[in-house]
């Protein structure tokens, strides 16, 4: 019997994809989806709205909702974006950029938050690994390729001692880095330059695949971007609905992952990518048949790290634990 119907918000993920057709239900629940063209308008109908239920929120986004108090939401441990992100730091090549050294004392934008997502991660790894220190450089914070909002909806912290400037909404830093106006540029989003070639423009790590590999096979860490909130009062009033929601994001990704995995007897014809059968090959080879986890243990040390950058960059005043932000009934998945 349903039991009650749920607003869920998710941009429309492969992994998230059978959920979104009704191919995988949720037991107990119907549900009306939500997606946006831009990801961070989800975020904020959850955040400054109350909007759904149940939704896709960014680490950060949902770590800067803790304000001197509990945040009216929780995590699920449903991870429908990670990404690695050696590969998300851009140079402008007539910069003297030749290595992460390089990048102290330089004008280095960073798109929509100073500290959003991947470049949280990005600054923390190349911390860990190379002592990179985000004070030592000047931060540009804005849009590229098209005018973007300021992201008014979450809280802006900004750690004593460094330099950080919002640029206005019409601000490119795509076509900045470009035209040497800054010297690096930290994002999500390839920008614009990048995808068409320009001669100016290029990665801090050129073979970043590579990089990013060595470093998996080294730390064990997936890099995880965004989760999937739940409001507080549907994490405590229904919490066998919430399980249920688990599930099904889990069910759904499996299929999606069983749908790759069986099509590579007939190379995947139906995607339309060269050697994609091989990526998946060399993926289940490195990161093992579960290549994209779900639940907390999985993922342990990905979340800590995140939980570590977040209060490193001076993002929150203390590092949250992970029995703090999830689910308690799904702590022991």
């Amino acid at each position: 019997m349903i039991q009650r119907t749920l607003d869920i918000a998710s941009w429309q993920y492969d992994r998230v994809q059978p959920l979104m057709d009704g191919t995988v239900p949720i037991e107990g629940a119907a549900a009306r989806f939500h997606t946006s063209r831009i990801v961070t308008e989800i975020f904020e109908g959850m955040v400054r709205r109350r909007a759904y239920d149940v939704s896709e929120l960014g680490l950060t986004y949902f770590l800067r909702t803790f304000t001197g108090e509990d945040s009216p939401f929780l995590l699920i441990p449903v991870f429908p974006n990670r990404a690695f992100r050696h590969g998300a730091v851009y140079i402008n090549r007539h910069s003297g950029i030749r290595g992460v050294a390089d990048l102290a004392g330089k004008r280095i934008g960073e798109l929509a938050l100073y500290g959003h997502d991947s470049g949280l991660v990005s600054k923390g790894i190349l911390g860990d690994e190379h002592g990179f220190d985000p004070a030592s450089a000047q931060w540009l914070i804005g849009g590229i390729d098209f005018p973007m909002e300021p992201i008014d909806f979450v809280a802006h912290p900004v750690p004593p001692g460094i330099d950080v400037r919002w640029c206005g909404k019409e601000v490119d830093l795509g076509k900045m880095l470009d035209d040497g106006e800054i010297d690096a540029l930290f994002t999500a989003d390839i920008p614009a330059c990048v995808l068409q070639g320009s001669p100016n423009v290029g990665r801090l790590f050129d073979d970043y695949a590579t990089v990013e590999r060595d470093y998996y096979r080294r730390t064990g860490i997936f890099p995880i971007m965004h989760g999937v909130a739940v409001t507080r009062e549907l994490a405590t009033k229904a919490p066998g609905i919430v399980m249920a929601v688990y599930h099904a994001f889990c069910e759904a990704k499996a299929q999606t992952a069983e749908r790759y995995v069986k099509g590579m007897t007939f190379n995947n014809m139906a995607t339309m990518l060269p050697w994609f059968t091989q990526l998946v090959g060399d993926d289940r080879a490195l990161l093992g048949d579960d290549w994209w986890p779900y639940g907390i243990e999985a993922n342990r040390d990905a979340l800590e790290a995140v939980l570590r950058y977040h209060h490193e960059q001076g993002l929150t005043p203390r590092q949250y634990g992970i029995e703090e932000i999830f689910v308690p009934s799904l702590l022991d998945t």
